[in-house]
């Protein structure tokens, strides 16, 4: 039995082929038990073949078919024969004035392109609905593709046709996974939009809605989540690779390191962006580029000791990638950074927080790990009570080194430091400036009273009230400020009191300072006497030059060495060594001084000159009175005379002078007489 059913166009029709069927007149209904053979679209005499990608052959049994509407039924096994592929279903309806057909279960479907390269596309659905005229295939109530290593499932789903190969598949609460031999990629989304080319080859995948990308490998996974999620494919060696990928609305990609035996694992790093770009190597394994084109963050999370958790937040980024999808370089402008501090024996730490109008941070190549971060423009940073900026800043992770370089600044409630350039260390805040360096330290002490015009400041050099302020051209910090070298043209000074040196080196520890190499002090007198009518009328400064001083501010003891000279009101005292003693409380004053080997004195006033020398001396300002001893001392008056003994005791505020004899041998003076007229 063979039946011809026209279209409408009565230029095709629908040829059905059945060894027997019983037809039922009344009813306008065929049924054929055994096999029917159905060949769509045969060409009308003098007319043209069909475009490929049709329907071709439908083969079953169990056939109904009504003569009035044409329609073809049957709840039987069916296969379809399409001159692009083949399928089959259990239970199938053919329309062919809609000319729909209709697969009603267990679905399973081959496609292939025209390329004989292209992977065939295999479908599988609950039900299927072929809609000829629209050339759409529409699948329920769930949906699986698999083509090559790429396997996807979902819900409902449409397969649009174009000349019978496969140009798109849409599909709702879609998942797939490609697996290959070195990298399996896993993908998600509430819609899932897949395009091919001409070829039947892999262009475009758009998701919808939670979508996702999930990409593994034997050294990183990286999940790609956001609203909406674009994959741009091109052509490769064996088939279609990916290029790049676009994520909007709430995009992060996260890449995390793969544990393996013997290899410190990297950083966890999270890029958050409403639009994320990334950038894929040729071969669609490897990331090549990552970048934001709106503001974004990245958060770098640790995997181990001794790394840090991090957050960078700003404009423009690109992260930059190696082999095996290290990181390698990683920029952004406008940027912020915030960096958490492990707690310090059970204290919560304050957090290191940056600021720059740019950003670079450079990467091991084969760890991953972060080896330097450089902010430039306008570099800012802040952790607790520090601060510090400047023109430019460099974190080297390794060393845990902040470098600021051009117009650097720290400083915290306590001082500050200027430079050229200062390193820091980040963890401890030791710090070593170069170039220009200025400095001020603020004393712990609380201020005593308030200084007059007259009566300038005049409080130790290592306590008082007062700032203490340096300049060098090198200045190196340690053990939270209270080991400081100040090296280079060196100069200190509190209020009124100064040193200058090659190297000035401070314990505040110990409260103790150490000069060296061309020392030169300055120390300030404070009068005690509260009647303004006996202020002096200029200051009186102690001032010394040595090689080296060691000065100890609790026992206000500031010893020279080296060859020494002090001079102070028309004195002048060299000696190997001087040793000057403050007065107690918050005054520089000179209490007293020692000198000590070949000491020579010279004392000069309008009227006489005086001279001194022994081995040893003493001088006791608040009295007037000096000592000699040691070395055969003497005095010389220029107007009374040269005096010897073994120890000269002098007091230059009334001029009174004592000479203690030498042990059998008398003291030994001689007068200078005036000259007459």
């Amino acid at each position: 039995m063979t039946l011809h059913l026209f279209h409408k166009d009565a230029k095709s029709f629908d040829k059905v082929t059945s060894a027997k069927a019983e037809f039922d007149l009344p009813q306008g209904l065929l049924f054929s038990d055994g096999e029917v053979v159905i060949t769509m679209g045969v060409p009308a005499e003098g007319e043209q073949p069909a475009p490929s990608g049709r329907l071709v052959t439908i083969k079953t049994s169990g056939v109904h078919f009504e003569s009035k509407t044409g329609k073809v039924s049957t709840e039987r096994a069916a296969s379809f024969l399409f001159d692009r592929g083949e399928g089959q279903s259990t239970g199938a309806q053919y329309d062919p004035e809609t000319r729909e057909l209709g697969m009603h279960t267990d679905v399973k479907l081959k496609w292939r392109g025209e390329n004989p390269k292209a992977m065939p596309m295999e479908v599988e659905a609950g039900s299927l609905l072929y809609k000829e005229s629209e050339a759409r295939v529409f699948l329920s109530p769930w949906s699986k593709f698999r083509r090559a290593t790429l396997a996807m499932e979902g819900g409902n789903a449409v397969i649009a046709l174009n000349e019978g190969r496969i140009e798109t598949v849409e599909a709702g609460a879609a998942r797939g996974v490609d697996t290959r031999p070195d990298r399996t990629v896993e993908y998600a989304a509430d819609q899932l939009n897949i395009y091919f080319d001409e070829n039947g080859m892999l262009k475009n995948v758009g998701g919808t809605g939670n979508a996702m990308l999930v990409s593994k490998s034997a050294t990183s996974k990286t999940n790609v989540t956001s609203g909406r999620l674009d994959l741009e494919f091109v052509p490769g060696k064996d088939d279609s690779e990916l290029k790049k990928a676009l994520a909007t609305t709430n995009a992060a990609v996260r890449s995390e390191p793969v544990i393996r035996p013997n290899v410190l694992p990297s950083e966890t790093r999270t890029i958050r962006s409403d639009i994320i770009e990334l950038t894929m190597r040729g071969g669609g394994k490897e990331m090549e580029r990552v970048v934001t084109q709106a503001p974004g963050q990245v958060e770098f999370t640790p995997n181990r000791a001794g790394q840090k958790h991090r957050f960078v937040n700003g404009q423009a980024m690109t992260v930059e990638y190696g082999p095996d999808n290290q990181v390698q370089n990683f920029t952004a402008t406008q940027v912020s950074t915030r960096t958490e501090n492990e707690a310090v024996k059970g204290k919560a730490q304050p957090p290191a927080l940056t600021w720059s109008k740019g950003m670079a941070a450079h990467f091991d190549p084969k760890t991953g790990n972060m080896n330097t971060l450089e902010q430039w423009d306008d570099f800012r940073y802040e952790e607790g009570d520090r601060r510090a900026k400047a023109n430019r800043g460099e974190l080297h992770q390794p060393q845990d080194e902040i470098r600021l370089i051009g117009s650097a600044r720290v400083w915290d409630p306590k001082g500050s430091t200027d430079a050229d350039t200062i390193y820091m260390k980040q963890t401890s805040g030791d710090f070593e400036a170069i170039g220009n360096v200025s400095s001020t330290r603020m004393q712990d002490k609380k201020p005593a009273k308030q200084p007059s015009a007259s009566e300038p400041r005049s409080d130790g050099l290592l306590s008082g009230a007062d700032p203490v302020q340096a300049r060098a051209e090198k200045m190196t910090s340690a053990q939270n400020n209270s080991m400081i070298l100040y090296s280079g043209k060196a100069l200190m000074w509190q209020a009124s009191n100064r040193i200058t040196a090659d190297t000035i080196r401070i314990d505040r520890t110990s409260n103790k300072l150490e000069a060296n190499g061309n020392v030169v002090s300055q120390f300030l007198d404070k009068n005690e006497s509260k009647d303004p009518k006996k202020q002096p009328k200029t200051a009186v400064f102690t001032n010394v030059q040595a090689p080296q001083l060691i000065y100890d501010d609790k026992a206000r003891l500031a010893h020279y060495k080296g060859g020494s000279r002090l001079v102070r009101a028309g004195m002048t005292v060299t000696a190997a060594e001087i040793r000057a003693w403050l007065k107690e409380g918050e005054d520089s004053s000179l209490d007293h001084a020692f000198g000590d080997g070949n000491v020579n004195i010279v004392q000069i006033s309008p009227e006489k000159t005086r001279t001194g020398t022994a081995e040893h001396s003493e001088y006791y300002p608040q009295e007037g009175r000096m000592i000699l001893t040691g070395g055969q001392p003497e005095f010389v008056d220029s107007v009374k005379g040269k005096t010897k003994g073994e120890k000269i005791t002098y007091f230059s505020n009334d001029e009174r002078l004592f000479v203690e004899g030498e042990q059998k041998q008398p003291v030994k003076s001689r007068i200078l007489r005036r000259k007459s007229d």
